[in-house]
């Protein structure tokens, strides 16, 4: 009888250690589902904030183009809107860059509307290529990619090169409308991509191309003419350093640019229409990046959030 007791008790010490370890395991995941629900809580709370904080800083950087720039008959990298603004306070914190899309060559004008290749622009990639050491037949797949027709140049490729894929696509037969869309044409790798960004848009607001000589690259300055080395270009850059171009004429202040810009016809400005905001928002630890493409006058190109 007394053994048969002590089994009992010993029995009941036992149950009664499951049930307090369960009880135990069950307010610990209460407690850890709480905090789960509150930190994603906070985080979606932070993330919208974050969100209306970029989105905020991106409309203000459109507000600052358009206000800043009326009137005005050149832009250059002197200009406000040029330095990056930088805002901090007690909720998160903002970055705004803008960049000139005029600065760059637009790709999406390599074929004329019949498609055919536009030559100042193939001429000016095959030149930007090969200074960034690039295959020259890219610039063939692309202007593949960008016309309306389905018959591939030397070089080249047409959706049946693209349907063949894994996993299969067509060819856009139309302008690109991302630079990233360009990582689908035959060629185009990662880094290639990479080396091509800064000096590549696809965005114009004129029917024929310029490039801003006050804004464009080193490496876009060389691409416009042969007659253009490297020295040339140095010395645009630390030409309108020091005072910004603000004619076509004044180019005549670097030695033998005048006669290569007459040679280059309308193809270069000294004012640019369209800009590239960046607007990154930072709240705790959440954070929201708006791009955005617009017009000096405030229209809106692109829009994105990520």
């Amino acid at each position: 009888m007394t053994g048969r007791l002590k089994n009992e008790s010993g029995f009941a010490l036992i149950l009664t250690l499951v049930i307090t370890t369960l009880m135990v395991a069950v307010v610990v995941e209460m407690i850890h589902q709480v905090y789960v629900d509150t930190s994603l809580s906070r985080g979606f709370r932070d993330g919208q904030q974050a969100s209306i904080l970029a989105e905020s800083g991106a409309t203000g950087g459109a507000k600052l183009l358009q206000i800043g720039l009326s009137g005005r008959t050149y832009t250059s990298l002197s200009d406000p809107w040029a330095m990056p603004i930088k805002l901090d306070d007690e909720v998160g914190s903002l970055e705004v860059t803008i960049i000139e899309e005029s600065g760059k060559i637009n790709v999406n004008g390599l074929v004329t509307p019949i498609g055919d290749y536009e030559p100042f622009t193939l001429a000016a990639l095959q030149r930007l290529g090969t200074r960034l050491q690039l295959p020259e037949e890219i610039w063939s797949a692309a202007a593949d990619w960008i016309d309306r027709d389905d018959l591939p140049r030397s070089g080249g490729a047409e959706t049946p090169y693209y349907r063949a894929l894994k996993p299969p696509y067509s060819a856009r037969n139309g302008g690109l409308m991302t630079l990233t869309e360009l990582s689908l044409v035959k060629g185009f790798t990662p880094d290639i991509l990479d080396k091509l960004r800064p000096f590549l848009t696809i965005y114009s607001d004129q029917a024929v191309p310029t490039v801003n000589i006050n804004t464009a690259t080193k490496e876009v300055l060389a691409a416009l003419d042969e007659r253009i080395d490297d020295r040339m270009a140095e010395r645009i850059v630390e030409e309108r350093r020091l005072q910004p171009f603000k004619t076509i004429g004044e180019l005549s202040r670097v030695s033998g640019l005048d006669t290569i810009a007459t040679g280059l016809g309308g193809r270069i400005t000294v004012k640019g229409g369209l800009f590239r905001i960046i607007s990154v928002a930072r709240v705790k630890d959440a954070a929201r990046t708006v791009e955005a493409v617009v017009s000096s006058t405030g229209r809106v190109l692109s829009w994105q959030e990520y």
